[in-house]
């Protein structure tokens, strides 16, 4: 199968990872980037504060939100434009968690995803001083961008990913996974069916 996947990366408005205030989204098809989205998201309610930290970080203020969708309304593009791709995320436990956070705080069902993690990629494909995004970015030949803009960081997260697949020698992301020795892990249903089974 040839390397199809979507990045994804989220803005949050404060320390709760139920607080996505930004989303950006790029896919790739046949290692290529074929596709880029992203929006603003209105946080739920009591999740929709902002903090100065966060905004001093990506610039995104409560006024640039206030007639966004909300996550329950914006959740059904998201997953139409993933179309069942395994999802690609830079420290991917927090943009799960905030898909996982999300859907909590709005009483949705946590959708089914499976996902590879690019910060851990490139923990194993690169040697270097720091794994953050802009440097590993940078060790992929993608470099002067827009950190903590939500589709910026997408786009260097999808640069990462197909740059590492190409030095493992992977032709899709199962195999890039086995190279680099990380899993593909996932979130929603069955995820939780697994975790519950074990705890028992």
């Amino acid at each position: 199968m040839p390397l199809e996947f979507t990045a994804i990366d989220f803005e949050t408005a404060n320390s709760s990872s139920a607080s996505a205030c930004s989303v950006g989204l790029v896919k790739v098809k046949e290692g290529r980037v074929v596709d880029r989205a992203s929006w603003f998201i209105r946080p739920p309610l009591g999740h929709d504060f902002f903090l100065e930290w966060n905004t001093r970080i990506h610039g995104i203020r409560a006024q640039d939100v206030a007639d966004a969708r909300t996550w329950p309304e914006q959740l059904p593009d998201l997953l139409a434009f993933a179309d069942g791709d395994v999802m690609v995320a830079h420290n991917a436990a927090f943009d799960m968690g905030v898909i996982r956070s999300a859907c909590a705080a709005t009483y949705l069902d946590c959708p089914q995803l499976d996902y590879v993690c690019s910060l851990q990629v490139a923990r194993r494909t690169y040697e270097l001083d720091s794994y953050r995004l802009p440097v590993a970015a940078m060790a992929a030949g993608f470099d002067d961008f827009r950190h903590h803009d939500a589709l910026a960081d997408a786009e260097a997260c999808a640069a990462i990913v197909v740059h590492a697949a190409g030095r493992h020698g992977a032709g899709d992301l199962a195999e890039l996974a086995a190279a680099a020795r990380v899993s593909v892990k996932s979130i929603g249903p069955a995820a939780a069916a697994v975790a519950t089974a074990a705890a028992r």
